[in-house]
């Protein structure tokens, strides 16, 4: 199964009590995973996405290594700090009901070819991850991971608020370009 979630056009919250009516369990399991760098305003929807899936169920949350992350081509914010902020953000937004864990990426997969889960939440540029993990998973007779791709959240300039845009002092979290 596959949604696509454009806060352009639907609000989350809409798209999130269709997906629990009709096509989700209670108390589901969730995945999402990123670097989390700058926790930019991309980042805190796709994390929202993942709670509201949950309804009291789980979150896991992958988030990147230093190994992976700094892979780029430039110098990614330590792992400890990253997961300091995350920590601080999920304090805001996660329910009382749900249960959420924060685990260390070594991989593009993480936990996906290993546990189950009800739902994926991803961005468009990490659609193509998920399609692979389930390829995978089916390879394993496991069951697939209905993905829910959560669209680029837009900045002032309507491109895609990005940790590089804002590390460049392009604009802030919230996609507010810096003169």
């Amino acid at each position: 199964v596959y949604c696509k979630v454009n806060s352009g056009s639907i609000s989350v919250v809409r798209a999130n009590l269709y997906f629990r009516k009709y096509l989700s369990t209670t108390m589901a399991k969730v995945v999402v995973g990123g670097t989390f760098e700058c926790l930019h305003d991309g980042h805190r929807e796709l994390l929202r996405t993942a709670f509201e899936l949950a309804d009291g169920g789980e979150v896991d949350i992958g988030l990147t290594s230093n190994e992976m992350a700094n892979k780029r081509d430039r110098k990614v914010a330590d792992y400890s700090l990253r997961k300091s902020l995350l920590l601080g953000y999920l304090e805001e937004i996660a329910r009382n009901n749900t249960d959420y864990t924060i685990v260390e990426l070594n991989g593009p997969y993480g936990k996906t070819l290993d546990e189950d889960y009800d739902y994926i939440v991803v961005s468009p540029e990490t659609y193509p991850v998920a399609l692979k993990i389930n390829r995978i998973r089916a390879e394993k007779n496991m069951a697939p991971l209905r993905i829910v791709e959560v669209d680029f959240v837009l900045a002032d300039d309507e491109k895609r608020i990005s940790s590089t845009r804002i590390i460049h002092g392009e604009m802030d979290i919230h996609g507010h370009m810096i003169s």
